[in-house]
Protein backbone atom coordinates (compact mmCIF):
# COMPACT_ATOMS: atom_id res chain seq x y z
CA UNK A 1 0.00 0.00 0.00
CA UNK A 2 1.51 3.28 -1.04
CA UNK A 3 0.52 6.09 0.62
CA UNK A 4 1.34 9.67 -0.61
CA UNK A 5 3.37 12.04 1.65
CA UNK A 6 5.03 14.91 1.12
CA UNK A 7 8.81 14.82 -0.12
CA UNK A 8 9.87 15.85 3.71
CA UNK A 9 7.89 13.56 5.39
CA UNK A 10 9.88 11.20 7.26
CA UNK A 11 9.39 7.14 6.66
CA UNK A 12 8.84 3.67 8.21
CA UNK A 13 10.97 0.74 7.43
CA UNK A 14 8.06 -0.72 5.58
CA UNK A 15 7.29 2.07 3.49
CA UNK A 16 11.07 2.71 2.44
CA UNK A 17 11.31 -1.27 1.80
CA UNK A 18 8.41 -1.42 -0.26
CA UNK A 19 9.40 1.54 -2.43
CA UNK A 20 12.91 0.36 -2.79
CA UNK A 21 11.71 -3.55 -2.98
CA UNK A 22 14.05 -4.73 -0.53
CA UNK A 23 13.09 -6.38 3.24
CA UNK A 24 12.99 -4.35 5.91
CA UNK A 25 15.73 -6.56 7.46
CA UNK A 26 18.17 -5.71 4.52
CA UNK A 27 17.41 -2.52 5.30
CA UNK A 28 18.68 -2.60 8.98
CA UNK A 29 21.44 -4.81 7.92
CA UNK A 30 22.77 -2.40 5.54
CA UNK A 31 22.57 -0.15 8.71
CA UNK A 32 25.02 -1.97 10.60
CA UNK A 33 27.54 -1.91 7.73
CA UNK A 34 27.00 1.46 6.27
CA UNK A 35 27.29 4.69 8.81
CA UNK A 36 25.82 7.00 6.39
CA UNK A 37 22.54 5.24 6.97
CA UNK A 38 21.28 7.41 10.11
CA UNK A 39 17.43 6.88 10.48
CA UNK A 40 15.56 8.76 13.95
CA UNK A 41 14.91 5.95 16.27
CA UNK A 42 12.05 6.05 18.81
CA UNK A 43 12.71 5.04 22.28
CA UNK A 44 11.14 1.67 21.43
CA UNK A 45 13.30 1.45 18.39
CA UNK A 46 10.65 2.11 15.28
CA UNK A 47 13.03 3.80 12.97
CA UNK A 48 11.98 7.05 10.60
CA UNK A 49 14.01 7.80 7.49
CA UNK A 50 14.42 11.09 6.45
CA UNK A 51 14.19 11.86 2.46
CA UNK A 52 17.84 11.97 2.66
CA UNK A 53 18.42 8.71 4.29
CA UNK A 54 16.18 7.02 1.41
CA UNK A 55 18.30 9.27 -1.47
CA UNK A 56 21.46 7.45 0.83
CA UNK A 57 19.85 3.62 0.81
CA UNK A 58 18.73 3.83 -2.92
CA UNK A 59 22.51 4.75 -3.35
CA UNK A 60 23.88 1.95 -1.73
CA UNK A 61 21.24 -0.40 -3.48
CA UNK A 62 22.33 0.99 -6.45
CA UNK A 63 26.10 -0.10 -5.61
CA UNK A 64 25.57 -3.41 -4.60
CA UNK A 65 22.70 -4.80 -7.04
CA UNK A 66 23.34 -3.01 -10.30
CA UNK A 67 26.66 -1.59 -9.91
CA UNK A 68 27.65 -5.42 -8.53
CA UNK A 69 30.00 -3.49 -6.05
CA UNK A 70 31.05 -5.74 -2.43
CA UNK A 71 29.79 -4.10 0.92
CA UNK A 72 33.68 -3.42 1.70
CA UNK A 73 33.90 -2.09 -2.35
CA UNK A 74 31.05 0.26 -1.63
CA UNK A 75 31.84 0.87 1.88
CA UNK A 76 35.35 2.29 0.04
CA UNK A 77 33.86 3.87 -2.44
CA UNK A 78 31.68 6.38 -0.67
CA UNK A 79 34.31 6.86 1.47
CA UNK A 80 36.83 8.15 -1.16
CA UNK A 81 34.24 9.82 -3.25
CA UNK A 82 31.71 11.00 -0.88
CA UNK A 83 28.20 11.01 -0.61
CA UNK A 84 27.82 14.10 -2.38
CA UNK A 85 29.58 13.22 -5.54
CA UNK A 86 28.13 9.83 -5.74
CA UNK A 87 24.96 10.83 -5.33
CA UNK A 88 25.53 13.62 -8.22
CA UNK A 89 23.24 16.57 -6.25
CA UNK A 90 25.20 18.86 -3.87
CA UNK A 91 21.63 19.58 -2.63
CA UNK A 92 21.53 16.60 -0.07
CA UNK A 93 19.36 18.03 3.05
CA UNK A 94 19.78 21.53 1.90
CA UNK A 95 16.28 21.41 0.17
CA UNK A 96 14.71 19.11 2.72
CA UNK A 97 12.59 21.62 4.74
CA UNK A 98 12.55 24.48 2.02
CA UNK A 99 8.83 23.54 1.09
CA UNK A 100 7.61 23.89 4.65
CA UNK A 101 10.78 26.78 5.94
CA UNK A 102 9.51 29.32 3.47
CA UNK A 103 6.16 29.20 4.52
CA UNK A 104 7.41 29.03 8.06
CA UNK A 105 9.48 32.33 7.83
CA UNK A 106 6.33 34.63 6.42
CA UNK A 107 4.59 33.67 10.16
CA UNK A 108 7.75 34.33 12.21
CA UNK A 109 7.20 37.82 13.81
CA UNK A 110 10.16 40.17 14.47
CA UNK A 111 11.40 40.06 17.77
CA UNK A 112 10.09 43.91 18.38
CA UNK A 113 7.13 43.55 17.61
CA UNK A 114 6.59 40.67 20.02
CA UNK A 115 8.34 42.49 22.71
CA UNK A 116 5.93 45.80 21.99
CA UNK A 117 2.82 43.40 22.58
CA UNK A 118 4.07 42.55 26.54
CA UNK A 119 2.76 44.19 29.23
CA UNK A 120 5.17 46.55 30.83
CA UNK A 121 5.42 44.31 34.42
CA UNK A 122 6.05 41.01 32.16
CA UNK A 123 9.21 43.43 30.50
CA UNK A 124 10.34 44.46 34.31
CA UNK A 125 10.20 41.04 35.45
CA UNK A 126 11.96 40.05 32.39
CA UNK A 127 14.39 42.46 32.98
CA UNK A 128 15.27 41.79 36.80
CA UNK A 129 15.63 38.10 35.76
CA UNK A 130 18.19 38.80 33.22
CA UNK A 131 19.95 41.06 35.94
CA UNK A 132 19.84 38.66 38.50
CA UNK A 133 21.25 36.04 36.22
CA UNK A 134 24.17 38.43 35.16
CA UNK A 135 24.74 38.16 38.32
CA UNK A 136 24.62 34.75 39.47
CA UNK A 137 26.60 34.54 36.08
CA UNK A 138 29.43 36.56 37.48
CA UNK A 139 29.50 34.79 40.81
CA UNK A 140 29.65 31.67 39.23
CA UNK A 141 32.89 33.06 36.97
CA UNK A 142 34.85 33.99 39.84
CA UNK A 143 34.24 30.72 41.95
Amino acid sequence: MVVNKSKSAFKTIAEVAEELGVAAHVLRFWETKFSQIKPMKTGGGRRYYRPDDVEVIKLIKNLLYSNRYTIEGAQQLIKSKGLKNLLGNEEIQKDFFADNLAEAEKKVEAPAAVVNRLKPEILRGISDAVGELKILRNKLAGM
